[in-house]
């Protein structure tokens, strides 16, 4: 007796990773400006801006290797790792978003309740995954890990930088909700 296919592929993961880089990109490579970050009032232990790209991509695949493992577990599917999914569904789409409420919007505030969130994310595919499978909680644990400091990092920069997308006057070609 052979077991079943994987439910989730190489290649899903690929596409997952893809797609949320697709989306990200547009802002802040097309539309956005991506010295942006470094135009704020940081606080002293803020990372280097070229610290974010490499630390997310392994971030970006731990998490896919951590959502394989989740997916094709050999158990029913229960409370648990439904859980997981639709956090981990819920973090992916948090991190395509960002860089449109950061870079393109400008917006400090927007941002940080956007990384606040994503941490939330983790804590609770962390927790779930921990009783369906611990190899992949600790892999979304070191997702959480940084956005610990991503999340204060991003607190504090809100706390301390106007926030024009939310303001009267927006950010040159930004326009504000009416």
């Amino acid at each position: 007796m052979t077991s079943p296919a994987p439910r989730f592929r190489w290649w899903h993961g690929a596409a997952i990773l893809a797609a949320a880089n697709a989306i990200s990109f547009w802002p802040v490579g097309v539309r956005g400006d991506a010295a942006f970050y470094t135009g704020l009032r940081l606080p002293p232990f803020a990372p280097p801006d070229w610290l974010f790209a490499p630390l997310w991509l392994v971030l970006n695949i731990t998490s896919l290797v951590a959502l394989a493992r989740v997916a094709n577990l050999e158990i029913a599917p229960n409370r648990q790792r439904r859980l997981v999914l639709l956090s981990e569904g819920v973090g992916w789409l948090l991190f395509a978003v960002f860089t449109t409420l950061f870079f393109w919007l400008h917006s400090p505030v927007l941002a940080a309740a956007d990384t606040v969130a994503g941490l939330l994310a983790a804590l609770v595919s962390v927790v779930a995954a921990a009783s369906v499978d611990r190899p992949a909680a600790g892999l979304i644990g070191l997702r959480m890990l940084w956005l610990l400091l991503a999340s204060a990092v991003a607190v504090s920069i809100a706390l301390h930088n106007p926030d024009p997308f939310l303001s009267a006057t927006p950010a040159p070609g930004v326009k504000p909700f009416q």
